[in-house]
């Protein structure tokens, strides 16, 4: 565009200030004149026409945040009357951009200011507009392509709008400065943008500047338009599926009522099931909240089989059902007596924990701070005893349902508390398990092989089971997959231990601990009689009638075929029999009935494995030499009988000190330290050759070597072997003895005294010597036993020397044993 003198046309004008609002000339709006400003301004200039041609003039000026713009619109008062709305009103045209001046005075109450006209034809004469009219002097050709721009965007605008009249208007506008002037109608257009349009006096560049706001109002409204295009698409899909659904329900509805079907046959209604269910108002409102979204999720989605998958597992749980307990306690009682011989500990427990259920049930006070009253007991002794058939028959004494859980080997935490529902195959704890598998939320539940529980990097199964096992924390489990509050409160849990320092100390100190230490020959016999001949009879296709075993050849096959503390191996022992005398009928070798007595045992089952060291040759018996003691001991199988064996080294081979050997643990080491050092200091009071024990070495041995062993309770069994060794006397075969030595030779109290008393009693030992301080441990070894043992309970090693040594007499040849 070619550069032209500017033409300055001075004018004197009222100012109409318009608050938050630009007007751009060839605009025409409507203003309000009940707005003093407003009114005086139109007053004002409709004054100063009277004086002059034309119609009254106004300088409408934006006025932003009290503030006046340096650019106005010269305007003129085309018509004064009513507003649509009823209120005074005035119609004013923009004509022209008025760069404003100094203020001066004039008629009415309006601000006057003198201003100049400027020529939108020419460039603007203000430097900056000066200096980016240089920079963007467009071409002819430019021009063009920037008016037809902005009337295609503008066309499009205005048809999204449905705006035609007003497309051909645009249409029909070829002067730039009015087409860019005629953005000002855009509403888009934020006060800043239209002032910068009103301060643009270059109609090219205005052009320009209004090209690109709309350019970018449009880009805005087709992302946004995107977006509310892709929320309605979801919203109708939702909606569609939603309606699908409910068309599919009404569907399935009217085949069952044409097929004659209830409505509860239905599996897939699981709103329905939920609100059928009796279920726990927590456990209702989180299956609930499941339904929702099942029913929002896609057929597609795996979460929906997950989510029915739980609530499957949820509505297949027992939530409020119980089994009635039979509070008959004699009736109880009789069941546990008839099912199993002995265990007199936790038959007593079970009847007590009988009785104070009925008593609290009587009084009202079944659940009481939310718990019930459940127990939790352990059940520790060795292989064969019945600890894990008792289980079944508490549950029958009590009339409750029983499962078993077997937790021997488990490594992984999850298989207690269940693994999340985010995993693929996710599913509930064990624990959870036994109750779904039981029916009923009161069962007895046994956790069999508790101490056999290991950890890994999987986790440690016996942390979790610390709130499976607490009566103060148990009536709110929570399982990782239900992930909903479980009442295990008013469940018996039953574990079973072989071993009880195996069992974490936390875990044991949350458990009552009820001792199953093992048979006596005669309860053997009882329960070989009643139990196990008739279940064996059975599995060999005998009747009872046809083969009958005397007394005497169990209490054999008890005594001298097998030596264990429970009845496992006797069992299998009776079953040899049985299948030997089936086939000796069948190859026609043997008639029946038959009786089995002792003698006939050899021929059926061989000969006897474990014959009494009483029963053997006086010349074959492990003491028949001096240095030989037995001791009585605990092992994971029961008590058991240990044999210490003491020599003494060649002076001119072998060397000074102690050698002990036979897998021996660190305490029993130090033991044998022990009887040495007390031998050593009090060998003149005892009148020992204590000589031997500085100049010769002494070697301590335990047979079955192979078989760790540890623990204080041999001492006196060292200190007597060495005793023997060192006086030549023999230890007396029907003596046997356990407890701890001290420096000073006192006899320390030790553990297991039934288990030890028991084992000395299978072995054939009449007597057997404990410490003073275990005395009271003699009230729980059955009264049958004690009647055949001839217990001494000591306080010093000197009395266990008197009563283990035999006098010097009847000692055996008075050479001492020497090491090779």
């Amino acid at each position: 565009m070619a550069a032209e003198s500017t033409a300055f046309t001075p004018l004197t004008l009222p100012v109409l200030p318009l608050d938050d609002e630009v007007v751009l000339p060839g605009m025409v709006v409507p203003l309000d004149l009940s707005d003093s400003e407003v009114r005086a301004a139109v007053e004002a200039a409709q004054a100063a026409a009277r004086d002059e041609p034309g119609k009254p003039r106004v300088l409408l000026v934006p006025r932003v945040e009290g503030t006046y713009a340096g650019t106005g619109v010269l305007g003129t008062v085309e018509q004064v009357g009513r507003l649509a709305g009823g209120d005074p009103g005035a119609l004013v045209r923009g004509r022209g951009r008025v760069r404003i001046g100094a203020g001066t005075t004039g008629p009415g109450a309006a601000l006057w200011v003198e201003g100049t006209r400027i020529d939108e034809n020419v460039p603007d004469p203000s430097p900056s507009s000066q200096l980016r009219s240089n920079k963007e002097d467009p071409h002819p050709g430019q021009v063009d392509t920037l008016v037809k721009e902005y009337k295609a965007l503008a066309t499009a605008w205005l048809r999204k709008r449905g705006a035609w009249q007003v497309v051909d208007r645009v249409q029909a506008i070829d002067d730039v400065s009015a087409l860019a002037d005629n953005s000002g109608y855009s509403p888009f257009l934020t006060i800043e943008q239209k002032l910068e349009l009103l301060e643009t006096a270059d109609p090219v560049a205005r052009l320009r500047l209004a090209t690109r706001q709309l350019r970018d109002h449009l880009a805005e409204q087709d992302v946004a338009e995107a977006i509310a295009k892709d929320v309605q698409e979801g919203v109708d899909k939702q909606q569609r599926e939603f309606l699908l659904r409910r068309q599919l329900e009404a569907v399935r509805k009217e085949l069952r009522e044409l097929n004659g079907e209830e409505e509860g046959e239905e599996s897939d209604d699981y709103r329905a099931r939920v609100e059928a269910a009796d279920l726990p108002e927590k456990v209702r409102e989180a299956a609930l909240k499941e339904v929702d979204k099942l029913e929002r999720a896609s057929d597609a989605s795996p979460e929906g089989s997950w989510i029915r998958t739980w609530l499957d597992t949820v509505l297949d749980m027992p939530w409020n059902e119980r089994t009635e307990d039979a509070y008959d306690i004699q009736g109880a009682r009789a069941v546990l007596d008839a099912e199993h011989s002995g265990l007199r500990d936790v038959k007593e427990r079970i009847t007590e924990y009988l009785a104070v259920r009925k008593r609290r049930g009587d009084r009202g006070l079944g659940v009481i701070g939310g718990r019930r009253g459940g127990a939790v007991l352990a059940l520790v002794g060795p292989p064969g005893v019945g600890k894990t058939s008792l289980g079944e028959s508490v549950a029958h004494a009590m009339g409750r349902r029983f499962v078993r859980v077997a937790l021997g080997g488990v490594r992984d935490e999850a298989e207690i508390r269940g693994h999340r529902r985010t995993y693929v195959g996710a599913l509930p704890g064990r624990i959870v398990r036994a109750i779904k598998e039981a029916g009923s939320m009161n069962p007895v539940v046994l956790l069999d092989e508790i101490d056999k529980v290991g950890s890994d990097f999987r986790g440690d199964p016996a942390a979790a089971l610390l709130e499976v096992l607490d009566p103060a924390q148990n009536h709110t489990f929570r399982d990782h997959y239900l992930e909903v509050e479980l009442d295990l409160s008013d469940v018996v849990f039953l574990a079973t231990a072989n071993v009880l320092e195996a069992i974490p100390e936390a875990l044991a100190d949350r458990m009552e601990i009820v001792r199953l230490d093992g048979y006596t020959e005669n309860e053997k016999v009882v329960i070989a009689r009643d139990h196990l001949l008739p279940r064996q009879l059975e599995r060999a296709g005998l009747r009872a009638d046809e083969v009958t075993i005397e007394e005497g050849a169990l209490r054999r096959l008890a005594g001298e075929y097998t030596r264990e503390a429970g009845v496992r191996t006797l069992e299998r022992s009776i079953a040899r029999l049985l299948r030997k005398i089936a086939a000796q009928h069948e190859l026609g070798e043997r008639e029946l009935p038959f009786t089995v007595t002792e003698d006939d045992l050899r021929a059926l089952v061989g000969r006897p494995h474990h014959v009494p060291e009483s029963a053997q040759d006086p010349a074959e018996r492990r003491t028949s030499v001096p240095g030989v003691a037995t001791g009585l001991a605990v092992t994971g199988a029961g008590g058991d009988v240990l044999f210490v064996e003491a020599s003494l080294a060649d002076p001119e081979t072998g060397a000074a000190g102690l050698t002990l050997t036979g897998q021996l643990g660190d305490v029993m080491k130090e033991s044998a330290q022990i009887a040495l050092s007390f031998l050593r200091s009090h060998g003149a009071e005892l009148e020992l050759p204590v000589g031997d024990l500085k100049e010769r070495g002494v070697h301590i041995h335990f047979p079955a070597g192979a078989v760790p062993k540890d623990g204080p309770s041999a001492g006196i069994t060292m200190t007597t072997a060495l005793a023997s060794l060192l006086s030549g006397r023999l230890v007396r075969t029907d003596v046997a003895m356990t407890g701890e030595v001290s420096l000073t030779g006192r006899v320390l109290p030790i553990g297991g005294v039934k288990q030890k008393l028991l084992a000395a009693h299978r072995a054939g030992v009449t007597t057997v010597v404990i410490p003073k301080r275990n005395e009271a441990d003699l009230d729980d070894v059955p009264a049958e036993v004690l009647d055949e043992l001839d217990v001494h309970t000591v306080t010093d090693v000197r009395q266990v020397l008197e009563l283990a040594l035999a006098p010097a007499a009847d000692g055996a040849a008075p050479e001492v044993p020497v090491a090779a």
